[in-house]
């Protein structure tokens, strides 16, 4: 069964979610709900969103919503209210994201948002960060950062963003963000995953099964699917 949460170091593990972005989609309508796709408990669950393809069409838009959106968003101590962003569970993680950000600032990523954590701050705090103008085969892009540090990729057709979305060898989510949703529900069903969110991301429901295919997780969890793949079937006959 795959597991929403975890604290283990995972950079060996390839980036299981994604979102497609549609050019008819409205930047400011859906920046906040991509924040939140991304950076719910910090990126530290298995449905975040782990990297985003936009169509050129409408992706400096894109970059300058979400940017606006991230940067407006305190992280810090949990007993402060005003904090919506915690640390990240262990060094071993923060280490990752640390070395993640760091390669993809190497290899030409523009920076939208901090990637420079603070040494003077006590705790695994690593800022919120947003990088644009990636290559789909950046490591930042392809492995499991678990952690606040979302890449962003431009394509150029509806075929391009399939093939990056289906490339990798997991597919646990995917979502699409589209101002028609008809034609967010017809992408869905070229998209390899276990769930597919229409306008949304990472949003579990205990009534609906979650799993992902591929090599993303072990069965189903959630419904009566997930109860049956927990259980096995006893017949008494007399």
């Amino acid at each position: 069964m795959g597991a929403r949460f975890s604290a283990r170091p995972r950079a060996s593990w390839v980036a299981t979610t994604r979102g497609i972005v549609l050019p008819d989609a409205d930047p400011e309508a859906i920046s906040e709900g991509l924040f939140w796709g991304a950076f719910i408990n910090t990126g530290q669950t298995c449905a975040a969103l782990k990297r985003l393809y936009v169509h050129e069409d409408i992706y400096d838009e894109v970059c300058h919503a979400h940017t606006n959106v991230a940067s407006a968003m305190p992280m810090g101590v949990g007993t402060e209210e005003a904090n919506v962003l915690g640390p990240l569970q262990n060094k071993a993680q923060f280490d990752i994201v640390a070395s993640l950000v760091s390669a993809a600032k190497a290899a030409g990523g523009r920076v939208l948002l901090d990637g420079n954590p603070d040494p003077e701050q006590v705790g695994f705090f690593y800022p919120t960060t947003l990088i644009a103008d990636l290559d789909h085969d950046n490591p930042l892009v392809r492995e499991e950062q678990f952690g606040p540090a979302l890449p962003i990729v431009k394509y150029s057709s509806i075929d391009e963003a399939v093939g990056y979305a289906n490339d990798l060898d997991v597919g646990l989510g995917s979502s699409i963000w589209t101002s028609d949703p008809d034609k967010g529900k017809e992408l869905a069903r070229r998209i390899q995953a276990g769930t597919v969110w229409i306008n949304k991301h990472g949003a579990i429901d205990p009534r609906v099964p979650f799993g992902g295919v591929k090599h993303s997780g072990f069965g189903l969890e959630f419904g009566i699917e997930g109860l049956k793949a927990v259980a096995a079937p006893k017949v008494i006959s007399s």
